[in-house]
């Protein structure tokens, strides 16, 4: 699949579509609530349906690799947090300190689910553990990634009480809870029915990148980040990616790892979750710094499936590791 198909994937398309509406018709200050009520009624649903959709099995196969799995945790919650923590540190003097602090918060996140484990098979490498992988980084993201944010940031930056815990328990824990306790009735009419699932799993993210971008505008953020920080920002995003794509490759050698096991390591340790990051942004933080927060992590997105491709297209040619 070429970079330029995957530009023009579906979720692209949809959150261009999400930031091109909260540009042109943000959600008016007035109803700001309303927008957030809404969009985490979305995420709900979503973190429903992601608890649906992961057999236990899958959970239970990842602990016995604890030396691929543990060590792949390792990396994307320790060794891509600080790298998210060196550019936040080393950006947070001459951009806005919001947008600095993406970086960290970039960094926090677990690896896709999807794209990861395609881009895995596209190049040949180990599906399978591409597939648990993505899974059980998830589940850790869900209990791992706010409050290693947090840790990180500082209280001062990042107040991280009793009501944000809270909030996180009802929007993502409970849900995700809920899928589980249904998933042997009802898991399979959400892994195979995918029509269904299709836009669902989606439209809550696009929902809730447009109301946090919508109070980002309501902001003004076009006076608050020129032209010179916009570029900076990228850079820092481009350097963070090139950090998450080496880093984690030679990682995956050190281990020891075989080529195929290689391969589901690079994309499970630098793929980045916009679907763990867009909902829980809006439960962490206002909407109009959530807005400001998500900018690296919605333009790592874009390049991540930029890069993604040519390089797993590349990888799945006979080499040497």
């Amino acid at each position: 699949m070429s970079a330029i198909a995957r530009l023009f994937d579906p979720m692209v398309r949809l959150l261009m579509l999400a930031l091109l509406l909260a540009i042109v018709f943000p959600v008016p200050e007035s109803h700001e609530a309303i927008g957030q009520l809404v969009a985490n009624g979305a995420v709900f649903f979503l973190f429903l349906l992601n608890g649906l959709r992961l057999p236990r099995d899958q959970v239970l196969r990842g602990v016995r690799d604890w030396r691929f799995h543990g060590a792949l945790a390792l990396w994307v919650f320790g060794a891509m947090l600080l790298g998210g923590w060196g550019l936040w540190q080393a950006t947070g003097l001459i951009i806005p300190p919001l947008l600095a602090l993406g970086f960290l918060y970039l960094g926090a996140l677990p690896s896709t689910v999807q794209s990861a484990t395609v881009y895995t098979s596209i190049a040949n490498g180990n599906v399978a553990h591409a597939v648990v992988a993505a899974a059980l980084l998830n589940v850790l993201g869900v209990f791992l990634s706010a409050p290693l944010f947090a840790l990180f940031a500082g209280g001062e930056s990042v107040p991280f009480d009793t009501s944000v815990l809270v909030r996180i328990a009802v929007i993502l824990l409970l849900p995700f809870a809920i899928g589980q306790v249904l998933q042997p009735r009802f898991g399979e009419l959400a892994t195979k029915n995918p029509a269904l699932t299709k836009w669902t799993d989606r439209i809550p993210i696009a929902l809730a990148v447009y109301v946090a971008m919508s109070a980002a505008v309501n902001e003004d953020i076009w006076r608050n980040i020129n032209g010179v920080e916009w570029t900076l920002m990228l850079a820092g995003v481009l350097a963070f990616l090139a950090y998450a794509n080496v880093g984690s490759w030679l990682a995956g050698a050190a281990l020891g790892l075989d080529r195929k096991d290689r391969i589901a390591y690079l994309f499970g340790g630098s793929q980045k979750s916009l679907a763990m990051g867009a909902p829980l942004a809006t439960i962490l933080f206002d909407p109009a710094m959530a807005g400001i927060i998500l900018l690296p992590l919605l333009v790592y997105h874009f390049l991540q499936l930029v890069l993604a491709a040519p390089l797993a297209s590349q990888l799945a040619q006979p080499g040497p590791g």
